[in-house]
């Protein structure tokens, strides 16, 4: 039962700690840059305007499209490395 409870301690303080990684991706050379923390919630986007041309609105779009699938795909990277280490114990835990 020990064992169960201290795995369980070692899940939540990984997910916490996922909290605080931040992924960044830019796309359109800089043009739109997104953060994405390690539970994949989206915590900033920036737009260049200088790098941005509002004649030309799909492509701004596009440029965010691809900013936001590879953050998140990042993302998710990032938490199945993180917890990684830690599945292998989910087993003893009847879940």
């Amino acid at each position: 039962m020990m064992d169960q409870m201290k795995m369980v301690a070692k899940l939540k303080k990984a997910q916490s700690e996922l909290k605080k990684e931040l992924v960044e991706v830019e796309a359109g050379d800089g043009a739109v840059v997104v953060q994405v923390n390690g539970e994949m919630k989206i915590v900033d986007v920036k737009i260049d305007p200088e790098l941005v041309d509002l004649d030309d609105i799909k492509e701004l779009e596009g440029y965010v499209k691809e900013a936001v699938r590879e953050a998140m795909q990042a993302a998710q990277e990032l938490a199945a490395e993180k917890m990684k280490p830690l599945m292998g114990g989910l087993g003893n835990l009847g879940l």
